[in-house]
């Protein structure tokens, strides 16, 4: 019974390595996308740097696009835009390379485990090939996650600080809405 289940496990580990490999085949190009992406928005903070400064003296309004400032322009074109929805915003700017950055290096894991269990077997039965050949994924597999995550990191992490700086400067062109009383009798206080 014990090696049936065995069995039955080592047959479906098998069965992750071939999607887990694609996925992070399709991982990798994503942060080569997110990496043309992030240097195409840093070029473009340099370019539009002085006009969004000029921005947030003027007022947001009747200015300019400010190209690789998504929170400002978001501002632009959504005047009544308050805290809570920018600071959403700025979560959806930067959750796909966040999420990334974690996923990989979990991918690759899985990626690096899976063959082991055939390498294994292939040095039982004396397989010197069948064993280089499983090493050779195992490890390939692992570093491609781990150079995923250290793109996606890395451009998660100037990312975040872009936005929290855009956050700062932006809060006083945003709309103040009144707090929400947690407690009923804040609710009959604010009331009266």
């Amino acid at each position: 019974m014990i090696r049936n289940l065995e069995d039955l496990m080592f047959q479906v580990s098998d069965l992750f390595l071939a999607p887990v490999l694609v996925l992070l085949i399709a991982l990798f190009l994503y942060s080569l996308y997110a990496l043309g992406a992030f240097a195409a928005q840093a070029w473009q903070r340099h370019r539009h740097g002085p006009n969004y400064r000029q921005s947030l003296v003027n007022g947001m309004q009747g200015q300019a696009p400010l190209k690789g400032y998504p929170l400002a322009m978001l501002v632009q074109a959504k005047p009544t835009l308050t805290q809570d929805e920018l600071d959403v915003a700025a979560l959806e700017e930067v959750e796909g390379v966040r999420m990334v950055s974690r996923l990989a290096p979990m991918l690759g894991l899985v990626a690096t485990m899976a063959p082991m269990g055939p390498a294994l077997k292939s040095l039982a039965d004396g397989d010197i090939q069948g064993i280089s050949d499983n090493l050779i994924v195992a490890f390939s597999a692992v570093i491609f996650g781990l150079v995923i995550a250290s793109i996606t990191f890395w451009i998660a992490s100037i990312k975040k600080r872009w936005l929290a700086k855009e956050l700062v400067s932006l809060a006083p062109h945003l709309e103040v809405t009144a707090p929400v009383p947690s407690k009923p009798e804040e609710v009959s206080r604010a009331a009266a």
